[in-house]
Order: C-alpha cells, then sequence, then structure tokens
C-alpha cells in the first residue's frame, strides 16, 4: 500500500512538471474576516495613539532665572520645581526669602494655600506668577529699583499624601539678581546686526551683477538674430530656398 502511495504521489509530480504547474500545493487566502479586520485594527491603533499624544500634559524643565534686570522695568524671579509623580496629590508650600550681600534672609512672600506677602521693601509690588499645578513658583517683582539687587531664594515644600505615610520633599532655589541704570547693549547682538547688513549689501550686489549678465545675454542674442535676418534679407531670392539660416541657442 505504501509504495502504490508513492508511485501515484511521484506520478502526479511527474505530471504537474510536464504541464507546467507548481509541485508545492496552493495556499488558501485567508478569511475575508481577518483581511477586514487588519486595516481596522490599524486604524484604531492611530487613532488611540493620537488621542494619547493630545491627552499628554507638557513636560516640566526646570530652567534658571535670569539675573540681570533693568531699573523701572519688572523682572520675573523664575521658579520651578517639578513633581515626579503629577498623578500624586500633594499640598505645596512656597516661601520667597530676600537677602543683601552679606545680610540676613528675609521673608517676603509665602503661598500657603493662599497668597500672602509680608511687610517689606517690596510692599505693593509683588506679584505672583505661578502655574496651576504648583510646578512653577514664580514671582514678578514690579518696577524694579537699584535696591532690589541680592539673593533670592525660593523654598518649595510639598507633602504628599499616600495612603501609608505623608512624605515631605523639599527644594531650593537661589537667584542672584543685578539691577542696572541702563540696559547694557549686547556685543554678540551688534555682531549679528553688522553680518546682517553685510549679507543684505552682497546679496545686493549679487542680483545687480545677474541682472546686467542676463542683460548683455539677452541684447547678444537679439543682435545675432537681426544679423542673420539682414544676412538672409541680402542673399538673392533664386538662393534663398538652398540656403539655411543658422541659429545660435
Amino acid at each position: 500500500m505504501l509504495a502504490d502511495r508513492e508511485g501515484r504521489a511521484g506520478h502526479d509530480v511527474k505530471r504537474r512538471i510536464l504541464s507546467g504547474k507548481s509541485i508545492y500545493p496552493a495556499r488558501e487566502p485567508p478569511p475575508r474576516g481577518i483581511m477586514a479586520a487588519r486595516p481596522s485594527c490599524f486604524c484604531l491603533s492611530t487613532v488611540l495613539l493620537l488621542t494619547w499624544v493630545g491627552i499628554c500634559s507638557p513636560v516640566c524643565v526646570e530652567v534658571p532665572s535670569e539675573t540681570e534686570a533693568v531699573q523701572g522695568t519688572h523682572m520675573k524671579l523664575l521658579c520651578i520645581s517639578c513633581m515626579k509623580r503629577e498623578e500624586v496629590s500633594a499640598s505645596t508650600v512656597v516661601e520667597w526669602f530676600f537677602k543683601t550681600e552679606g545680610g540676613k534672609d528675609e521673608l517676603i512672600y509665602e503661598y500657603r494655600k493662599v497668597h500672602q506677602e509680608f511687610p517689606s521693601r517690596f510692599s505693593g509690588r509683588l506679584q505672583w506668577n505661578g502655574s496651576k499645578d504648583m510646578q512653577d513658583v514664580s514671582i514678578t517683582v514690579l518696577n524694579v529699583t537699584l535696591n532690589d539687587s541680592g539673593i533670592y531664594t525660593c523654598n518649595v515644600t510639598r507633602e504628599f499624601d499616600f495612603e501609608i505615610h505623608r512624605p515631605l520633599f523639599t527644594s531650593s532655589r537661589m537667584i542672584h539678581l543685578t539691577v542696572a541704570e541702563k540696559a547694557s547693549e549686547d556685543f554678540t547682538s551688534i555682531i549679528s546686526e553688522i553680518m546682517m547688513y553685510i549679507l543684505l549689501v552682497f546679496l545686493t550686489l549679487w542680483l545687480l551683477i545677474e541682472m546686467i549678465y542676463c542683460y548683455r545675454k539677452v541684447s547678444k542674442a537679439e543682435e545675432t538674430v537681426q544679423e542673420n535676418a539682414t544676412d538672409y534679407l541680402a542673399i538673392p531670392s533664386e538662393n534663398k530656398e538652398n540656403c539655411a539660416v543658422p541659429v545660435e541657442e
């Protein structure tokens, strides 16, 4: 029986080869349901990805504050304290201190569920400039004076609300602020402005040269065409049929 089956199989293979057919069995196409499910799965994955990107919150980056101000302007004292786990609720306390060179720290502003400004040289000139999520706890000094130069300290204390315990997290930022009477000219901006004018002059000269070159090229082409036309008119009429006027490209 086994020999008969092998003989039949060999005979079928020879017949397929002689007839030009493949000796391998044809694969059945996948069911229509699977083929229809692939595009729908792809579309669903795309929609979920776009939804996830849309609901993502901005990334918190701890950027240092500027340290130079001009008299009579508003100065933002930047203090950013990012939360590592934003999904955990926490109560935040913010304290701003100021001291002159060689002096002692003086509490000038505090946030403890409410904003409070303490009597100091900054009375009436401090303004909260932070965010609602309490990651940006900056303040703004209005109408900066020369006496506002000094060291500003931003202390942030967070108490996280876990089920088992309530850990405390403390961070501190120091800002050495210098107030000048007038804005000093930045050497880099001056160099950039000079380079911009040089580039404008170079581009103008290049454009002028290109216009002159194109004008001369067009004029030369017109003169060549006019000379060829004059030479053609000077040929006797009986020789014009056998004459081909060369045209330069």
